[in-house]
């Protein structure tokens, strides 16, 4: 079989010992993903006025936007039956692979569901955490340019597995196009609602309700720049995930990875779109050359070409390192969305791995496995904020209340100690409430 003729493919080659490597890498990794003024103004105005008129306001953007002629909501709700039909209809190996892959992430996300806690001290005092379900969540699905199923049941599996009572899915549909597949997913992952709108309207709709489409506690999921100004702009009456920003994937190989293998598992994140970042840092120069060919050789490949291209080219780094310790150092300061470990002794590298939203683990594992089916969401951290966030999990759809249940003689032990603290900061009814419960002993 011949094979594909290599291109040329315009990928940025950084070394750690160049003298201009901070400066380079610097560049590289620099995102905004912070709205311009013109995108926030656009953004104040759809918000308002969805709050102020509500379905009226509502049908008037998805008309606009996606192309629509509709005058009620009625025409832009679905119900279960709609959902269930979708699924069923489905050819049968899609209905089984969306079924295994929701299975799949809902064992995983089962483990991760807390209890509620407490303890008894020695004077009788009962302290403790509940843990509860949100109400209500929102869960935004892209529409347009890509529909994700994945996406529907990464966000909500997880809040069902948390036992919120009603998950609320709104997704636009650009010149009525409904992908059956994501309408299946949100039957599998136990959808509520359903509402094909789309942008910052249905963000608006969400987070203050209209009266048809239900206010929600928290709006998860993600979208273009208008749906993330405006969840940013929502903060507060709501709850949000994160503000994401375009897929990253960071791989670290030891050379002893086949070089086809790791050039499709930049692609697969690269196609997302232009401003997706590939990378791959090494300590053997060899390998990333074979890299690079691999690059050039199967690029012309792809359906989606001109977009991974534009990805490599804008975004996209082969870096070498002097040791392994330094692409940990690396990978660290970089802390990928994904972060592929594409070495002989994977574990043995994790424990120094302290910033990464999802972790890949050996030669066999491609990060696309996590997109679709081996469990662990794939809703992460991106931009470097896996520095201080987590992926999307059950946790994300609980909160937590302090429990403080004093006894008699725990009231008096505790409100000496509150009557010092509260008299320090001048706060005298702080402490007569607390000395109200009980008399101080001598």
């Amino acid at each position: 079989m011949s094979e594909t003729p290599a291109v040329t493919v315009d990928i940025a080659r950084l070394s750690t010992g160049d003298a201009d490597f901070e400066a380079r890498l610097e560049t590289l990794l620099a995102w905004e993903g912070v709205s311009d003024a013109d995108v926030q103004a656009r953004v104040d105005e759809i918000l308002f006025a969805v709050r102020s008129r509500g379905d009226a306001a509502l049908i008037e953007f998805t008309n606009r936007f996606d192309r629509l002629s509709v005058s009620t909501m009625g025409e832009l709700t679905l119900d279960a039956e709609r959902l269930e039909r979708a699924f069923t209809d489905l050819p049968e190996e899609q209905r089984e692979a969306l079924a295994h892959a929701a299975e799949r992430i809902r064992l995983y996300h089962e483990r991760q569901k807390p209890s509620s806690w407490s303890y008894v001290e020695a004077d009788g005092t009962v302290l403790g955490q509940q843990v509860m379900p949100l109400d209500r969540a929102g869960i935004y699905v892209p529409g347009g340019k890509a529909a994700y199923p994945s996406s529907v049941l990464m966000n909500a599996i997880p809040a069902h597995v948390a036992g919120v009572r009603e998950i609320v899915m709104v997704v636009p549909t650009p010149d009525g196009v409904v992908n059956e597949l994501v309408l299946a997913a949100a039957h599998l992952a136990g959808v509520d609602h359903v509402f094909t709108v789309g942008g910052a309207q249905a963000v608006a709709a969400l987070a203050y309700g209209t009266e048809s489409v239900p206010r929600v506690d928290k709006i998860v999921g993600p979208g273009n720049i208008f749906v993330a100004t405006a969840k940013r702009a929502v903060f507060g009456q709501v709850g949000i995930d994160m503000i994401a920003g375009p897929s990253e994937i960071l791989v670290v190989s030891d050379g002893g990875t086949d070089p086809d293998w790791l050039a499709m598992d930049l692609f697969s994140q690269a196609e997302h779109d232009e401003d997706a970042q590939a990378l791959l840092v090494s300590w053997d120069a060899r390998h990333l050359a074979e890299v690079e060919a691999a690059i050039a050789r199967l690029l012309p490949t792809l359906d989606r070409e001109t977009i991974v291209r534009e990805s490599l080219s804008r975004r996209g780094a082969l870096i070498h390192c002097r040791d392994r310790d330094e692409a940990v150092a690396l990978a660290n300061r970089i802390a990928p969305e994904h972060l592929e470990l594409s070495v002989a002794d994977p574990e043995a590298l994790l424990p120094q791995i302290r910033h990464a939203g999802a972790i890949f683990m050996g030669r066999y594992t491609a990060e696309a496995l996590g997109d679709y089916c081996a469990g662990p969401n794939h809703v992460l951290p991106t931009s470097g904020t896996a520095r201080f966030s987590s992926p999307l999990g059950v946790y994300d759809f609980q909160k937590r209340s302090s429990i403080i249940h004093c006894s008699e003689r725990g009231a008096a032990t505790l409100g000496r100690v509150a009557s010092v603290l509260a008299r320090g900061e001048s706060l005298t009814a702080h402490a007569r409430s607390a000395e109200y419960r009980g008399t101080p002993e001598a």
